[in-house]
This record gives structure tokens, C-alpha cells and sequence, in this order.
């Protein structure tokens, strides 16, 4: 697997992904925003090497860029996972990560947190002061604390819990309070067997993306 910078907003970068594995994709067919994409090795399709996909490649080897002339990815199906970004619009300084997709039979294998961390890597280097991300679930807050993210306290219009990097504070207390959040909203069964498996635990462990 490798992680690729595949436009920033200006570029208009699209990407046509399968409505059927992805979350959100027709968000990723719009122009407005930058995207990242985790590629499965040439040779075969996301779905078809499944977690084999994911084993490191011969840099000599890697494929070339998956982008089109037109500026669509993925007409072969190597995507697996998807970022879509773009700067704030009062705050240049600041960046956000929109929406995060992964193929729905890759979810489990670190690939969310790994591209987020790629992501806001770029993102750092075009001297974005700060990434933020708003998430609605407590599955993706984890996943964006593995990424190097917390919880700043903060929630949008539409109740979702914002979280930075870098982190304003990523202390115990501070992930839990995120938690807590989920927790008082009366999640379903499954989410509360998530948030309670998470009770009294300290935040995750920082990925590396480019394990």
C-alpha cells in the first residue's frame, strides 16, 4: 500500500469511487477540495488482494500516479481509502480534513488513521498552522486520536466533536472527556460496547503512516 497527494483544491481533483464500498462518495466527485488516496500495489484491484494489499512495495516499482487526464481516480479500483481537505475559509492558516472514506472490506486495518496522518503531513509542509477535523462517531474519533488528533472541546452546529492537530492537549483526561461525549448522547449497542470497552484507557498510540 501507498499513499499518494493526488491534487489540492486548486487542482480540482475528483475521484469516482464505488458508491457501494465507499462512505460519502459522491463527495469525493466534487472539485472544491484536495484529495489523498492509500492505494492498493498494481496488479489487481482494492477488493481482490484484500489484506494482502497492504504489504509493503519495492519503491522502484511503484505504479504512477492513478490520475487521469480528466482528473478522475480510481477507474481500476486500487483506492483504498480516501481524504478529502480544504483551508478554512476565514483562517488560511488552518486546514481542515472534510470527509475520510475507507473501502467498506478494509475497515479494521489502520488504513483511516494512517492516511490522516499522510494527509496532514502535506498539509504541514504547505505551512498549515493547524488541521481540524469534526467527527459525529466515536469509532472515528478514535481512529483520528491514532492519527495524531484530540479532542479540543469544541463542537460544530450539527453536534459533531472537532479535534486538532497539534493536539491542544492530549491528555487522558481530555480523550475521555470526548468519550463522554458519545457516551451522554445514548449510543446504540454496538457504539456502547465500543465506548465501553474504551472506559478508563488512555488515548492510542500515534500511527506511523509510513509502516
Amino acid at each position: 500500500m501507498r499513499f499518494e497527494l493526488v491534487g489540492w483544491p486548486a487542482d480540482g481533483p475528483k475521484l469516482a469511487l464505488d458508491y457501494r464500498a465507499f462512505s460519502y462518495a459522491g463527495k469525493f466527485v466534487m472539485s472544491n477540495t484536495g484529495k489523498t488516496v492509500a492505494l492498493a500495489p498494481e496488479g489487481g484491484s482494492a477488493a481482490e488482494q484484500g489484506a494482502a494489499g497492504a504489504a509493503d512495495e519495492d519503491p522502484s516499482e511503484r505504479p504512477p500516479p492513478a490520475t487521469d487526464v480528466e482528473g478522475v481516480v480510481d477507474p481500476d479500483g486500487r483506492v483504498l481509502g480516501a481524504v478529502a481537505f480544504n483551508a478554512d475559509r476565514t483562517d488560511p492558516e488552518t486546514w481542515w480534513l472534510r470527509y475520510i472514506t475507507v473501502r467498506g472490506d478494509r475497515r479494521g486495518e489502520g488504513i483511516g488513521p494512517r492516511l490522516a496522518a499522510f494527509t496532514t503531513a502535506r498539509l504541514r509542509e504547505r505551512r498549515a498552522e493547524r488541521v481540524r477535523i469534526a467527527v459525529n462517531n466515536p469509532y472515528a474519533y478514535e481512529a483520528l486520536y491514532r492519527a495524531g488528533f484530540a479532542y479540543t472541546g469544541e463542537e460544530t452546529g450539527i453536534a459533531e466533536l472537532v479535534l486538532a492537530r497539534p493536539p491542544p492537549d492530549r491528555s487522558r483526561a481530555t480523550y475521555r472527556a470526548g468519550l463522554d461525549v458519545f457516551r451522554a448522547r445514548g449510543p446504540g449497542p454496538d457504539e456502547r460496547s465500543f465506548l465501553d470497552r474504551k472506559a478508563g484507557r488512555d488515548p492510542p498510540a500515534v500511527v506511523d503512516p509510513q509502516e
